[in-house]
């Protein structure tokens, strides 16, 4: 008998819940790389804003060889595959994927079509690989609510591995970390800062600073 199409993936969705909650972390080069979780502006190039569609995340191959993408695949919180990889990564390559890419290929494969589905109030996104019939957990970030207001992007920074948050396009005088680099968010471009963060300073500093 034919099931539903909505039994169906539920039923998908709990058999891969019931699979993910048995992995196991694991260290790899390719690594969660940036995430921009609260989009305001039209981020994948579409022409139109979409606050489904304009979502990213972001992967970098941090070693130094050529990494095959075949069985890596997004979730967010609730453990729900939103995209799964394919090609390759070249070393000290990202790869971009945007809430429209993910409900594309949820729709194509029959999963629900929600896109990457990342909470504007905190979330989770987690990196995975399927190997021998599990799914090993490769990398993972917990972001807060601060991190995922209009336009702001959390990032590894590229010399320390240290999440930071990109805040340029809405900055954050708050005291939650991370805290502020003054820089846009930088998808697909390896998170480079180069802006001159600004530094608070005293009448008296200024006074005795060399002219």
């Amino acid at each position: 008998m034919r099931l539903p199409h909505s039994v169906a993936l539920l039923l998908a969705a709990l058999a891969t819940a019931a699979t993910l909650s048995t992995s196991v972390s694991h260290a790899g080069p390719v690594r969660l790389n940036e995430i921009l979780a609260g989009p305001a502006r039209d981020w994948d190039g579409s022409g139109v804003f979409s606050s489904r569609d304009d979502e990213w995340v972001e992967i970098l191959n941090t070693g130094a060889t050529l990494v095959d993408l075949t069985g890596f695949f997004l979730t967010d919180a609730d453990s729900v595959r939103r995209y799964t990889f394919a090609g390759v990564l070249a070393p000290g390559e990202a790869r971009l994927v945007t809430g429209k890419q993910s409900y594309d290929w949820e729709r194509a494969t029959g999963f629900s079509a929600v896109g990457l589905s990342l909470g504007n109030s905190g979330d989770s996104v987690l990196l995975w690989q399927a190997q021998d019939g599990d799914s090993v957990l490769v990398d993972s970030y917990t972001y807060r609510s601060h991190e995922a207001a209009a336009d702001r992007a959390t990032g590894r920074d590229p010399a320390s591995g240290e999440w930071q948050l990109f805040d340029a396009l809405n900055p954050y005088t708050g005291t939650l970390l991370p805290a502020g680099n003054h820089c846009a968010p930088t998808p697909a471009l390896g998170n480079l800062c180069t802006s001159t963060p600004v530094s608070r300073t005293t009448w008296g500093g200024l006074k005795t600073a060399p002219r």
